[in-house]
């Protein structure tokens, strides 16, 4: 089944990666690692940290015991930090086709489009990385942890995939 709000993978990666890190302040964290713990694939997801390295939100150290770590505090980082990092700027939209074909005049889903996309701006705006650390175990409860479960349905090869 589809979702009404979807996320390229690579901002999937992106954000999810951006949390796993956040919640190891103070560690290196392999690219393998941090594959199995996701169960993604480790060459898109070494993409992304390249381009998330590339803008400054990660650094990383090469060799045997190198891995990536957040370049600053999780607290000053925003979803939307990350999510521009791998997209560019989010703009809004208030048309699914991306130009109005109605002239404007009474869109079928009326100003659902408009208020979700202020919506999920606001959220990405105003959410920190730190705010989110216990969805991977790392800190907070494990009710969070739960809720993410449920909500990561999403399948291929019969692992889970972050969305």
């Amino acid at each position: 089944m589809g979702s009404i709000l979807r996320l390229s993978d690579a901002v999937s990666l992106a954000l999810h990666t951006s949390i796993f890190l956040a919640g190891r302040p103070s560690q290196l964290v392999s690219v393998g690692e941090m594959a199995q713990s996701l169960g993604v694939s480790e060459a898109h997801l070494s993409k992304v940290l390249q381009r998330l390295a590339k803008v400054g939100l990660v650094r990383s150290v090469r060799g045997p015991r190198g891995g990536f770590a957040l370049t600053g505090p999780a607290k000053s980082v925003r979803l939307l930090d990350v999510y521009e990092a791998i997209e560019g700027p989010l703009m809004s939209a208030d048309c699914l086709l991306g130009k109005p074909v109605c002239n404007g005049r009474g869109c079928i889903l009326g100003g659902l489009v408009g208020t979700v996309g202020r919506q999920v701006r606001a959220y990405l705006s105003r959410t920190r990385l730190s705010e989110l650390t216990g969805v991977y175990g790392t800190e907070g409860n494990s009710e969070a942890r739960a809720g993410h479960r449920r909500s990561n349905r999403s399948t291929r090869n019969g692992r889970s995939k972050p969305r």
